[in-house]
């Protein structure tokens, strides 16, 4: 029998399929033992371990999940299926429950390896909600609804999660039950999802199936870490093959083809990449934005071009990305030529910036945070100076990666670290620069952090009441400025003993959730922390201690104004979106939308300044010359009008 099992150029046969089972799909020595557990030999052998047994299913439930954004009049919808055995189809339907019935819209092959199917439809009236599903064969179907965009809503509700730890087998329902209730608009996943290294297939079912019941019913991001695509660490540097699995020097350690197949596995459902051109060795790319209920986020890829530290800094420890020497100098590691996000993902950031179609508010999300708000690693006997892994290095980078999202007023969202922190970065100065949350890990007893100052002192100017004692202004270990709001740490000293209590709901281990609430109305942004098995009835009381912190969409940019511009009375739009620049050295000092009429808008440094205004972009009128005054002047009003939209 030679019959078609895919579609269009990703067709082959039947036969071809089966003399191919027993062939690695990743080329390579490294690539011979990547996806066992899913391989398409897996129907020729008895099962090995867990995973290959929770692979096999029965075939009324190959469908595993699905995960969808829209944004624009574009819906794209990725479907996760188990893997397949050789004489079944490898095709997915998608089909609409429209005027009350369900309508197949779309079918798309099944891709191999990774068993994903994957679908575009557009337009899509984003307006309305609409009840989709995905079915395989005869019998096998997965429901979801595609949820309208929640532009009517006042508060957009955000839940950010990361590092699924393998330590735990078993389900997620005490996560899944909690996310129901608090109903967020929009799921992030950081990272992590898959702690399986080199079965990412099967990790990322187990990860998938367990939370399915949340994500079929509204949109998701998920971006892959370290984890994910089989590495402790990653520094991407553009895509080269890395000379380890360590990763240090830079670089991916396994087959581009595995790499590719985790990306689109976690990344296609995502909108269409800004900049779409792939790095070495054809790795795609992912970074975009996506709006949800009028904020609009950037999602970036903060590891993808970073260069790795072997080779290229002055070694100060056992390993080339841990400092341990606390007298040693920071601007020796702060080198040129060092990338974070590449100049690539700079500019995408300047451009987002300044774009505020379809955004109220707007906040970065990526994969780990821009300091290093960390002292004590897998255990409170082991204090790391410096990790060279995070975001705070190179730290030149870093602060510029902080001006471009500060000039949006956004603050940024993040995972990696395990332990869940809130703080302020200081760029100049302490606490000019936006905050940042680092949500705790779902599942923490993999690796434990802790933050604990060497001198058990507080900080510079410590968060006024407070119930933590380390709070304030602090230098971390790469020498950049952080002020720490609230941390979570374990209440155990060592992974053994986090792990004896992982599923203990009255023991404190890091472990939970972030919520993140966006008011469009006032402009306040609302961090929540909530612990793993945290009893919601109890309200606020039962978040970490430290938490919620509220702060304003202004806090973002914490550099005290200079002076003020005239007040601005725009007609023909209600709510303008603004730039100002500073002329003396051609600075772009923010972007951002004014919700009040007669607006002032705040400078930083010497006059004189220029002025923007238009609906969405800063494109329909300008001022130039302008002089700032002190807050308690009244200068005469600029008066401004749009043309009509």
């Amino acid at each position: 029998m030679n019959v078609s099992i895919l579609r269009g150029a990703a067709a082959i046969s039947l036969t071809a399929a089966v003399a191919a089972v027993s062939e690695s799909p990743f080329p390579g020595s490294r690539g011979e033992t990547l996806d066992l557990c899913a391989r398409e030999d897996l129907w020729s052998r008895p099962p090995r371990g867990f995973l290959d047994q929770f692979v096999r299913v029965p075939r009324d439930q190959v469908v595993a999940f699905a995960l969808y954004t829209h944004d624009r009049g574009v819906l794209k919808l990725s479907a996760q299926f188990f893997p397949l055995k050789p004489d079944e189809p490898r095709e997915a339907r998608l089909e609409l429950q429209l005027e009350g019935e369900w309508r197949e819209v779309a079918r798309a092959p099944i891709l191999y390896p990774g068993w994903s199917a994957h679908f575009r439809l557009e337009p899509w009236d984003g307006t309305r909600s609409v009840p989709y599903r995905v079915r395989h064969g005869e019998s096998a179907i997965f429901e979801g609804l595609v949820r309208a965009d929640p532009a009517g809503k006042d508060v957009i509700v955000v839940a950010s999660l990361n590092c699924d730890s393998n330590a735990d087998r078993g389900d997620r329902a005490e996560i899944v039950e909690k996310l129901k209730r608090l109903d967020p608009d929009l799921l992030f996943f950081a990272g992590d999802q898959s702690y399986d290294h080199t079965e990412h297939t099967a990790g990322w079912l187990l990860w998938g199936t367990r939370l399915r019941e949340v994500l079929k019913d509204r949109p998701v991001v998920t971006i892959p870490d370290d984890h994910d695509i089989g590495q402790g660490n990653l520094w991407g540097e553009g895509g080269i093959v890395a000379d380890s699995p360590h990763g240090d020097s830079g670089g991916y350690f396994y087959p581009a083809e595995y790499v590719r197949m985790v990306e689109r596995c976690q990344t296609w459902h995502l909108p269409d990449p800004w900049d779409p051109r792939p790095v070495e060795q054809g790795i795609g790319v992912y970074f975009t934005r996506l709006r949800v209920g009028g904020v609009d986020f950037a999602i970036l890829e903060d590891r993808k071009f970073k260069s790795g530290p072997k080779g290229k800094i002055p070694q100060r420890g056992p390993r080339p990305d841990h400092i341990l020497d606390p007298s040693y100098d920071p601007a020796s590691v702060d080198l040129p030529g060092l990338q974070l996000l590449g100049e690539r993902q700079l500019r995408f950031l300047d451009e987002w910036a300044q774009d505020w179609s379809g955004a109220e508010m707007k906040a970065v999300l990526s994969q780990t945070a821009f300091a290093g708000a960390v002292h004590l690693h897998g255990s409170r006997e082991n204090r790391l100076h410096a990790d060279l892994d995070c975001n705070g290095w190179p730290q030149s980078q870093r602060n510029a990666a902080l001006r471009a999202i500060r000039r949006a007023l956004a603050c940024h969202l993040c995972g990696d670290q395990h332990l869940a922190v809130v703080v302020q970065h200081g760029i100049e100065e302490f606490r000019d620069g936006p905050f940042g949350f680092t949500a705790p890990a779902m599942v923490n007893s993999y690796y434990g952090r802790w933050w604990e100052p060497a001198d058990g002192r507080p900080g510079a100017r410590p968060i006024p009441n407070s119930s933590l004692p380390y709070t304030g202004d602090y230098f971390d270990g790469l020498g950049n400025r952080i002020t720490m709001h609230a941390y979570a740490n374990p209440a155990f000293s060592t992974g053994q003993q986090m792990r004896q209590h992982q599923r203990d709901p009255s023991a404190m281990l890091g472990d939970g959730f972030g919520i993140v609430r966006f008011d469009k109305r006032t402009g306040r942004i609302t961090f929540e922390c909530w612990p793993r098995y945290a009893d919601l009835s109890k309200g606020d009381a039962a978040q970490y201690p430290g938490w919620p912190i509220t702060i304003r969409m202004e806090d973002n940019d914490g550099r005290p104004p200079s002076g003020w511009l005239p007040p601005l009375e725009v007609a023909g739009v209600e709510r303008p979106v603004i730039q100002v620049v500073r002329e003396r050295d051609g600075e772009l000092l923010y972007t951002r939308r004014v919700r009040e009429p007669g607006f002032r808008a705040p400078v930083y440094g010497e006059g004189p300044f220029t002025l923007r205004v238009g609906r969405d972009r800063p494109d329909q009128w300008v001022a130039k010359g302008l002089s700032a005054s002190p807050a308690n002047a009244r200068p005469a009003p600029l008066s401004v009008r749009l043309p009509p939209q």
